[in-house]
Parts: C-alpha cells; structure tokens; sequence
C-alpha cells in the first residue's frame, strides 16, 4: 500500500525513477499519462536512473526523451536531452581483466556497455534476446578486446541465465580494487568503476542545479538503486523491490504492475 505521508509539503525540484522493475510494468511499457505528466510539469526534473543503454531509453519516451534527465549504464553516462553532461570510462586494462575474468563461464555471458554502441560475443539465445531488450544499439563481435580501441566503455554487464545472478554475486566479494559489482536484477550484474552509482550521479545534478536532497524523489526495486534512494529525501521502495531497498527506503509505493509511481506522482504539487 502506498504511505500516504508522502511529504509533499516540501517543494520537490528533481524526481528520479529506475525503469525495470519501478516505472516499466511487466509487459516492459511506460504507464499511460506518464508523459503527459512531465510536460505539465515542466518546474520538476524528471531523471530517468537506469542500468540500460542511452538509446534505448530514448525509444522508450517518443516525443518527450529531450526533455528528460538521462542517467544510462547505472550512473556512467549522463544526458541533459541530447547533451552528454557526464561520462565515467572505465579503464582499458580494467575492462580487459574483466574479459579474461569472466569470459566463457557457464551460462555468463558478458556485454561491454559502450558510448557508441553495445557489444557482445555470440552466447545462447536467451543471453542474446535479453541483451537486445535493454541495448538498442548491440553489435556482435567475434572478440570483445578489438573494442576497447573504438570505443568508450562505460559499463560492463554479465547476464547470468536461470536468474542466479544473485547466487554468482555473493561469491563475488571485493574481486578489483578500482572496481564494483552491483546486483542489477535476477540475471543481471553490473561492473563499473567504484566511482559509478546512481546516488553519485544524482548528487552531480543536484550540486549543478542547487537542489538540495529533501527537494528530491525517487522510485527503485533493486540493489543498484540504492545509492539513489539514499540520496533523496523522498525516498520509495517499490512494492516489488528486494527486501534489502525495502528497509532504507523512506516510504513504500504499489507495485510497478499496479502503476505505483504515477500513484506518488499524482500527489506531487506542480511547480511549473
């Protein structure tokens, strides 16, 4: 159930929403009137906090994704429209290791998340249909390496099959020491530099904008939502989130499929 003690007596200036598992039902679709909504509310920032590809949460907000904050690859990458205003590059020799690490596990499958373009060796069907839901611009390549030099890599993510990426995680530990690894869903974990989180990237947009924590909001379900949450005064825990974001965050919202961000969105004064 929604908590109704929203806080809404604070002027909110920034709201910040995961997409999978928050925003996005199960049939992976914006909500209806989602749109509508950031334009009538031009006063707020609306930031778009994702582990996915920059192009392809532009095809997700036809007609609006100009208008929004774009947070890709976890915080890595950072868009004001189509202003690229942030950007963390992992480095060559981190991505490398990465490659040798990881490569050819059983049922793992490795993408490095690019400025450019996405890219990945042939895996499984399933591997590979997963990957072309969450990257719009993917090219299969016969060795991972022969990117490094074209691109920038911002993020690396392992697809792990038979959802047991939260078993693989926990074995994991602090393997690199300019490294982390955050549990990004069931068969999703995300590599990146330590530096990198949601939470860091929304502190860079408030210290910009002079928005102080208590004027923002926030929507997430899983661990690598944390940091975002954190920062945010105004903090919601889907009804569908792990249990570990259930108890930091500040109150709790119906579940994606149940439309519970546009529920909170709904109570928040306009500011425009």
């Amino acid at each position: 159930m929604l908590n109704k003690n929203t806080g809404n007596k604070t002027l909110i200036k920034l709201i910040a929403t995961d997409l999978d598992g928050t925003l996005l039902g199960s049939d992976k679709k914006v909500p209806a009137g989602f749109n509508e909504w950031v334009l009538e509310h031009s006063g707020i920032k609306m930031v778009i906090a994702s582990g996915r590809q920059y192009y392809n949460i532009c095809k997700l907000f036809p007609g609006i994704w100009d208008r929004l904050f774009i947070m890709a690859d976890n915080g890595g990458l950072v868009f004001a429209g189509r202003e690229l205003v942030y950007i963390n590059q992992m480095r060559e020799e981190d991505v490398v290791y990465c490659i040798e690490r990881f490569s050819r596990k059983e049922k793992l499958s490795i993408i490095l998340s690019g400025e450019k373009s996405a890219y990945m060796e042939h895996s499984s069907g399933e591997a590979e249909r997963n990957a072309r839901m969450y990257y719009e611009k993917m090219e299969i390549v016969p060795d991972l390496r022969e990117c490094i030099k074209k691109d920038r890599i911002i993020k690396i993510a392992m697809f792990i099959e038979e959802h047991k990426a939260e078993e693989r995680y926990k074995k994991l530990g602090d393997f690199h020491s300019r490294l982390q690894a955050v549990l990004s869903g069931d068969c999703w974990i995300d590599i990146a530099d330590k530096s990198v989180n949601k939470g860091a990237a929304i502190k860079g947009l408030q210290d910009k904008y002079g928005i102080k924590p208590y004027e923002c909001m926030a929507f997430g379900d899983y661990l690598n939502d944390r940091d975002m949450l954190l920062q945010c005064g105004e903090s919601y825990a889907m009804e569908n989130a792990h249990s570990s974001i259930k108890k930091i965050a500040k109150y709790t919202a119906p579940s994606n499929d149940n439309g519970g961000v546009m529920e909170v969105l709904r109570t928040v004064k306009n500011n425009s």
